[in-house]
């Protein structure tokens, strides 16, 4: 049993959240680059060097430069067991970001010093705040002209609700950009401009060595000197207690391009950053340390492999020890499913693995079996919480262009919505498809995997629709009457459940006036 309990003290997950274009990715790309996962950044190895992300091995997303699914990778370093989930910044997959913080212990934001916190990242760090999920902050691109540090911390208390403290020091920004005071280590790292190799460090006694004033100047080493003074004076002493019940969030400063003060940023994470918690079930509260297995589907990807047309389902091992070739019960459909394949990943590379703690991710090739929120046991039932579909906010009818290519698109739009990517609703009325989105560039998105992933072409017509609503009611009577009269407005979701229109707000609350025994559901779990 120590055996379990050592591999669970040993394992971090955690989530890199960000605003599109805060270098989020870049960040991911350089711990990867400490852990030895990669030997040059950028470079995914094969025959000829590519230089794209690792993490952003959607064709897609090579051709645009972000990230439109989250990306799951491990590493080991200094002894720990790092699992990084690399999410989509932009608020188009929003949804997406969401449900991976179900599934991780604790959250990096990465934050622009130039552009400071801006939308996406608020929103992200209210779901954070609603878990209790620990946060470190990172501000990023100090190699580029930039906010001043001060100014920076009280626009990250004020926007995002949460007491900080600096933990490391950047002295002076963009062209005068000269390195970074490590306050939790004391020591100080001098900055080159180097996208590869990390930097020089000078060890220091303290925060009045001369070796400062002679590795920055006099003026810059007396500046940083009241900078941390004030810094001791403002803001209390770090506790790590604290940052853990997510009270505070320690900040450092660096430039991930220039590999620059990550180190800093992993060394300390690693030391503070909570292993795998315990996770809230409908029924009980699962603790990782359970000899009994239990994981849940958070993510599920289709064609990680285009040449195998296969879906990976991504479970997050909540408790117990989930064995290769051991048979689990898939509770929703009450079967003993055995997996003979399971795989870690390195963003697209994986390898099968025979046994994974409570913390990781593990694939498990997916048939069909699975929908996000799935739970796997050993035979108990139970259901983790908390993986709902929104209701989406754009609509568009999808027709296939090709009809000799119609078993194509529909295996293709079947299995990108199990992704939930995006909703598919069949209209009750005239049967065509309308797919529900929360942004407008996931159907650019859908479109290009149909044609490039399963050679089907489609086209987007226009439909105008304000809501969809999951509607219920224990009177069958009554819901018989609500379909009838709404016919023209009745879909069906992928699940076969009753789906209302609504093409406006007023149509809804008229609905809602009109039908009181009518429960209407905006999102999917009810």
């Amino acid at each position: 049993m120590a055996n379990l309990t050592e591999e669970i003290k040993k394992r971090r997950t955690f989530a890199i959240i960000s605003h599109p274009d805060a270098g989020k990715t870049t960040l991911t790309e350089k711990l990867l680059l400490f852990g030895g996962a990669i030997h040059v950044a950028g470079a995914v190895k094969s025959n000829k060097i590519k230089k794209t992300a690792t993490s952003d091995w959607m064709e897609i997303e090579k051709q645009r430069g972000i990230s439109v699914a989250t990306s799951v990778m491990g590493f080991e370093y200094e002894g720990y067991k790092i699992n990084i989930l690399d999410t989509p910044g932009h608020q188009d997959f929003a949804e997406d970001t969401f449900r991976t913080l179900t599934a991780v212990d604790s959250v990096i934001i990465v934050v622009d010093v130039a552009k400071g916190v801006e939308q996406q990242t608020r929103r992200l760090m209210e779901v954070c705040r609603m878990r209790n999920t620990p946060v470190i902050i990172f501000v990023n691109k100090l190699d580029r002209e930039g906010r001043d540090p001060f100014d920076i911390l009280d626009e990250l208390e004020s926007e995002l609700h949460i007491d900080v403290r600096p933990l490391s020091w950047p002295i002076g920004i963009g062209a005068k950009f000269k390195g970074v005071y490590n306050i939790y280590e004391q020591n100080l790292s001098l900055f080159k401009a180097d996208k590869q190799h990390v930097t020089d460090r000078v060890d220091i006694r303290d925060i009045n060595d001369p070796a400062i004033d002679k590795a920055i100047g006099s003026n810059d080493a007396e500046k940083l000197r009241a900078d941390i003074e004030l810094i001791d004076g403002v803001y209390p002493q770090f506790s790590t207690l604290d940052y853990l019940d997510g009270l505070v969030a320690p900040v450092f400063f660096g430039s991930a391009l220039n590999t620059f003060g990550v180190k800093e940023l992993l060394d300390c994470f690693v030391r503070i950053a909570p292993s795998p918690r315990p996770v809230q079930a409908m029924e009980r509260t699962v603790e990782p340390g359970e000899d009994k297995f239990t994981g849940f589907v958070f993510k599920i990807h289709a064609n990680m492999d285009p040449n195998h047309r296969s879906c990976i389902a991504f479970v997050k091992v909540c408790s117990g020890v989930f064995h290769r070739n051991q048979y689990y019960l898939h509770v929703r459909s009450d079967k003993q499913i055995r997996f003979t394949a399971p795989t870690a990943f390195m963003a697209q590379k994986k390898e099968i693995i025979d046994d994974v703690y409570p913390g990781d991710i593990v694939g498990l090739p997916d048939n069909g079996v699975f929908k996000i929120g799935d739970t796997l046991t050993e035979g108990e039932l139970i259901h983790f919480k908390g993986l709902p579909s929104f209701s989406p906010e754009m609509f568009k009818y999808i027709e296939n262009t090709d009809p000799m290519k119609t078993k194509q698109l529909n295996k293709g739009i079947e299995q990108l919505m199990d992704e939930g990517v995006a909703q598919l609703f069949v209209n009750q009325f005239n049967n065509r498809k309308i797919v529900g989105t929360v942004g407008q560039l996931q159907f650019e998105v859908i479109q290009y995997r149909l044609l490039h992933e399963y050679g089907a072409s489609c086209r987007w017509d226009p439909i105008h629709l304000y809501k969809a609503c999951w509607i219920e009611s224990d009177d069958e009577e009554a819901l018989e009457a609500f379909k009838h009269r709404k016919r023209q407005f009745m879909a069906i979701d992928k699940d076969g459940r009753d789906v209302f229109l609504a093409d406006s707000a007023y149509v809804l609350q008229m609905a809602q006036d009109d039908f009181p025994k009518i429960n209407f559901h905006f999102t999917s779990e009810f």
